[in-house]
């Protein structure tokens, strides 16, 4: 509650615009840190450098013009180093007018003193923020709107994220037809398989040209949002069934713009940029800083607009930084800014406790010695906080309780050396019921906060026991769902109260996609095609970037921010009990229910009718961001010559401005 300290004497009141009746990749482990001015060889860091657009010269194609007037800012004998190492990282024609560079500080400062220069900011590097998933979300095939809209038929999705491995057989192109004649791209990674679903391969890593996916994040993510049907997909036997995204007719387009160690924003830039020019009509951005910058010192933020000014529906991760208010990024409103939940399923594993109560946990790996077996049951309170155990012996050959805190799977290795027969790993009270599974080999459960404190109870009493059951039982239906997940960042926005953040709130806890085979995964031992079950708001995103393929393809004059209201205004705002979507406790969201789930839960089906859109153009965007930061920025966001002036744009306070939901702030009378 410390957080929301400062909005105290404010009250939010939020309502929907409606046209029915009135009403960000959690691994479990450390979080990537954020990089601030990406470092290279010789004391320099790379920078994006914003400057006024080229003089009209009439020579070359375009882009060699951008390209020549990008480089005469770099003194010559400065175009590449002693190291042979470009200077000129990238050259941007369409998502913002400007450069990336590597420069040292005193050649910044040269480079700060040219004329048509604007402004330079460091080089960040972000973090990367389905076999039941369409099913839950209402799509069936041979029906509804899978076939109204051709699966998504003729829309491209592209996605900006780690690569791509073209050999899953999620990117088969069976039943699907060659892109539409207005697609420019092209697959420039030879090595990949491209067909008539994965139409285009591209890398922004300086000095790599290889597409494929040396992390795994991208391959889940673009098979989320677009993957083809296959057949038998599972992870360790659990979740079997027939995996497709969410619009499996649509075409897909990769840019590699990260790497193991994060994305760079010089290449998201460019990933954006090229983008524009092939002619996607989805971005799906699952990455985003830790904290929400000024939209003009947001290189995401200032991308994304030129691509809506384009037409193209910008989807990108609301974080995962939760359940702390006011942790958004991504906020701007021309972004449809995406929060996750839960699903209705469950990998059951549940522990019989020597009083008959049944504790129903997860586990990912069902291998066991130990299923059906009692054993007795060991918990410490000196040791709950990390499970480090001093003597072995005190455990073998018991079932040990532990609090999912410290490094897990050095604690589940810890324990499992002792002779334990069991690990109960039980969440923390930030998680609640919001259990993020990961494979940490054979007998070993996770459990809900609420769960745990029962089997700790238990664990007093005189001669505790329990049994655990591994079956590989995938159970569907469960209720409530869907929920509010844990990580998931919260609003509101400081940025700009006026607007409702997160937008929509998709399936985004543990997600079962597409995998690389190449990439060490859940399932290590199964034979390809390999699948993995990962969690974070990067997988609630692509839910939606599919989403926003079908209601395009259904709707192909539709503007972005149609597509947007028509997913925000028919969303679901209660879970599968009929009741109000819960938070990561089970508590109902309250107040600050909005600002936690946005809109609601998705529904595909109603966004494709919603009766009603609300629209919003290039220049009430403009007008909106001279009231809220004024003229200065729209050199170098909005980048239109007959919109640089606030004179000559309409007045749009953050209230007012054409949104699907509103957020009106209002004084305290205390």
């Amino acid at each position: 509650m410390q957080a929301m300290a400062s909005l105290l004497p404010i009250l939010l009141l939020t309502a929907f615009l409606s046209s029915k009746p009135a009403l960000c990749y959690i691994n479990p482990g450390a979080t990537p840190p954020q990089k601030i001015g990406t470092k290279s060889s010789g004391g320099r860091a790379t920078y994006i450098v914003f400057v006024e657009p080229p003089p009209p010269l009439g020579h070359g194609d375009g882009e060699d013009d951008h390209r020549r007037w990008h480089e005469s800012f770099l003194p010559l004998s400065e175009l590449a180093g002693s190291d042979d190492e470009p200077r000129l990282v990238h050259s941007y024609t369409e998502a913002v007018s400007g450069f990336a560079a590597r420069l040292t500080g005193g050649e910044l400062d040269a480079v700060s003193k040219k004329p048509g220069f604007v402004r330079a900011i460091p080089d960040r590097t972000l973090q990367l923020m389905t076999t039941h998933t369409p099913e839950f979300l209402g799509l069936r095939k041979d029906a509804g709107l899978w076939r109204d809209s051709g699966y998504g038929k003729g829309v491209i999705v592209g996605v900006l994220d780690t690569g791509i491995d073209s050999s899953h057989p999620s990117f088969d192109d069976r039943g699907v037809p060659p892109p539409p004649a207005r697609w420019k791209g092209s697959c420039r990674d030879t090595a990949a398989r491209c067909n008539n679903k994965l139409i285009g391969v591209k890398s922004f890593i300086p000095g790599d040209n290889d597409t494929s996916d040396g992390v795994g994040h991208g391959t889940h993510t673009a098979s989320t949002a677009a993957g083809n049907f296959v057949d038998g997909a599972a992870v360790n036997g659990l979740g079997v069934g027939t995996a497709a995204g969410i619009a499996p007719g649509a075409h897909i387009a990769m840019y590699r713009v990260c790497t193991v160690e994060g994305c760079t924003e010089s290449a998201l830039l460019g990933g954006i940029d090229e983008a524009i020019k092939d002619g996607v009509d989805v971005l799906s951005i699952s990455l985003g800083s830790s904290f929400a910058a000024d939209y003009d010192k947001d290189p995401l933020a200032i991308g994304a607009f030129s691509a809506v000014s384009k037409g193209i529906v910008v989807v990108c991760a609301a974080g995962n930084n939760g359940p702390a208010f006011a942790t958004l990024s991504n906020e701007a409103p021309w972004m449809v800014t995406v929060a996750a939940s839960s699903v209705d399923r469950r990998f059951s594993a549940p522990t019989r406790l020597g009083d008959g109560r049944v504790i129903d946990g997860e586990a990912l790996d069902q291998a066991s010695n130990s299923s059906g077996k009692a054993y007795p049951l060991s918990y410490s309170k000196e040791q709950a906080g990390l499970c480090e155990i001093a003597d072995t012996g005190d455990i073998k050959g018991k079932i040990v309780l532990c609090k999912l805190e410290g490094s897990p799977p050095t604690v589940v290795d810890n324990i499992k050396r002792g002779g334990a027969a069991g690990v109960v790993l039980i969440n923390t009270d930030l998680l609640g019921y919001t259990t993020i599974l990961r494979d940490y080999g054979s007998d070993v459960v996770q459990v809900t906060v609420a769960d745990g404190a029962r089997m700790i109870e238990y664990a007093g009493s005189r001669n505790p026991v329990a049994t655990i059951t591994f079956k590989n039982r995938t159970v569907l239906g469960v209720r409530p769902a869907p929920t509010l997940a844990a990580f998931s960042s919260r609003g509101p926005s400081f940025l700009n109260v006026g607007i409702l953040k997160p937008d929509i709130m998709a399936p985004g806890l543990n997600i079962l996609a597409a995998w690389p085979s190449s990439v060490a995964r859940t399932d290590a031992a199964a034979a390809p095609p390999s699948f993995n079950v990962i969690s974070g708001t990067s997988m609630a995103t692509p839910h939606v970037s599919g989403v926003a393929a079908l209601v395009k393809s259904v709707h192909p004059d539709w503007s972005p921010a149609a597509i947007k209201s028509a997913i925000l205004t028919t969303s679901d705002e209660v879970d599968n009990t009929g009741g109000p979507i819960l938070d990561e406790q089970h508590n109902k969201t309250m107040l600050f229910g909005p600002f936690n789930t946005g809109a609601g839960h998705v529904n595909p089906t109603r966004a494709a009718d919603p009766g009603l859109v609300y629209d919003i153009g290039v220049a009430e965007y403009a007008g909106f961001l001279c009231t809220l930061v004024g003229e200065y920025v729209l050199p170098i966001i909005v980048r239109n010559s007959s919109l640089q002036s606030c004179r000559d744009l309409p007045r749009v306070g953050q209230s007012h401005l054409n949104y699907p939901s509103i957020t009106v702030e209002l004084e305290s009378s205390r």
